[in-house]
């Protein structure tokens, strides 16, 4: 049993103030494991002011010496590869495919930050104004459990990278890997407050650093739902947000194809991290012309996806994190029946010979349309709406036809002609043929899917605030 009873804050951990706590369990056996002592509002408040008596020195920090900052913290995050992966295993219930390169990514935030703050001029001449990009001030970061060390580090590679100061908070679901993490950072040496961590509740802990006065900027990764909520709070005091918000992302299978590829690259963009990512491709759009072929060849390739426990390397589909998620999934599983959606794969309740743990069968509806709320509807779990279109403009009005505007995908073989269709897409990303992921790219969504953008030179800007002198 594992006991999280400390917060970190001004360069130490320390007993929270706050006395709540909460269970944590192992998504894959429903055991709890551990308890976490949640932080207050006096923890957060205090969190802040370490922050704020912390952000003058830092602010003036040579670019050089946060580039060691960043290395550091690099290294220092590797340097417990295993028990950090093990402890996401156990907690989350990840995949191995996802948690073999959760770590590595995660530290590698820091390298890619380190590499953009070398070459980013932050004095540039305008006309006759010399215009300065400077640190926003304190900056809150509010973080996810589908990614926990992804989030957090690379929020905090930002904002060391532009010279801010930063109060985290966590999902109180992650503790234990918050712990580890934090144990990390710790490590690296960095001054005192300068970064400073605490678990606890959305609605007290989040909420202060959404509205606290010495909060500059909100960083938030999570529901569109509690995005609005943080933007409305932070409003009162015009604070900066970046919110990466839900997704609901087409899966665009073209009609020159080649269906040995595209189905399977269809199938893992669809059901990355068990479902439980704001960027899955759920709604998988295929022309009426090749539509009986794709169903067929996604029921056929569907049951390669095995579901189970992270401990067997062959396993493809992880619990959901909760019973809340799970119950969840399951609604929407119903709904999709309920509907009128035809099941071809999957369907409620668990998989064929698991027992316990908050597993959810790999689903595949079809005959879905795009007003069905099973195809506008974040679920967060291994469900995927195949739809159909009549022609490539048809695909394109369909795929826009959405609140959400995240990450889309193209499947095919002309790019020339994705590139162009690309163009169309109401979308802060697009995918063609399961490219991979560009760390020094922009990320982030239009329309409900967020406002601004994370990671490279456009993720820095987002942390500061740029000064015009006139002379």
């Amino acid at each position: 049993m594992r006991i999280v009873d400390k917060i970190y804050i001004d360069g130490q951990f320390t007993t929270p103030h706050g006395e709540e706590t909460a269970d944590l369990y192992n998504p894959s056996t429903e055991e709890k494991i551990g308890t976490v002592r949640l932080g207050d509002l006096e923890d957060a408040r205090t969190a802040i002011a370490a922050a704020k008596r912390a952000f003058p020195a830092f602010s003036r920090v040579t670019r050089e010496d946060r580039m060691g900052m960043l290395e550091r913290l690099s290294d220092a995050v590797m340097a417990r590869d295993s028990e950090l992966t093990d402890a996401m295993a156990t907690e989350y219930g990840a995949p191995q495919y996802f948690t073999s390169f959760a770590v590595s990514h995660a530290a590698s935030s820091f390298r890619h930050m380190a590499e953009v703050l070398r070459d980013y001029d932050f004095t540039q001449r305008i006309g006759r104004a010399e215009v300065k990009m400077q640190p926003i001030g304190v900056t809150a970061a509010i973080t996810p459990w589908n990614s926990n060390y992804g989030f957090i580090c690379a929020k905090l590679a930002t904002a060391i990278a532009a010279g801010t100061t930063i109060v985290i908070k966590p999902s109180e679901m992650s503790a234990i890997q918050t712990q580890l993490l934090t144990e990390c950072l710790h490590e690296a040496g960095l001054p005192k407050g300068v970064f400073n961590i605490v678990n606890g509740r959305g609605d007290l802990v989040g909420a202060e650093f959404s509205r606290h006065p010495d909060i500059a900027k909100v960083s938030f990764t999570g529901s569109t739902a509690v995005g609005k909520q943080i933007w409305r709070t932070g409003a009162e005091t015009l604070k900066r947000v970046t919110l990466e918000l839900g997704g609901k992302g087409p899966n665009i299978i073209l009609d020159d194809a080649e269906l040995d590829v595209a189905i399977p690259a269809v199938l893992r963009v669809g059901l990355m991290n068990s479902g439980q990512a704001c960027i899955a491709g759920t709604r998988i759009l295929v022309s009426e012309a090749r539509k009986a072929e794709v169903i067929d060849r996604l029921r056929a390739e569907i049951a390669t996806f095995k579901p189970g426990a992270p401990s067997d390397p062959t396993v493809m589909i992880g619990p959901l994190v909760s019973q809340k998620q799970y119950d969840r999934v399951q609604s929407y599983i119903k709904l999709g029946l309920d509907e009128g959606a035809e099941l071809i794969a999957g369907g409620p309740g668990r998989p064929q010979g698991i027992s316990h743990g908050w597993f959810s069968q790999p689903t595949v509806f079809a005959n879905v349309t795009n007003d069905m709320r099973i195809a506008r509807e974040e679920i967060f779990g291994p469900v995927l709406s195949v739809i159909t279109y009549r022609d490539e403009e048809d695909a394109i009005r369909i795929a826009n036809d959405t609140s959400y505007g995240l990450q889309a995908y193209l499947h095919g073989k002309d790019i020339e002609r994705m590139q162009v269709l690309a163009d169309s897409l109401d979308c802060g990303r697009v995918v063609i043929n399961a490219a991979p992921h560009e760390p020094l790219a922009p990320f982030g969504g239009m329309k409900q899917s967020g406002i601004g953008r994370e990671f490279g030179p456009f993720g820095l800007e987002a942390f500061l605030e740029p000064k015009a002198i006139l002379a």
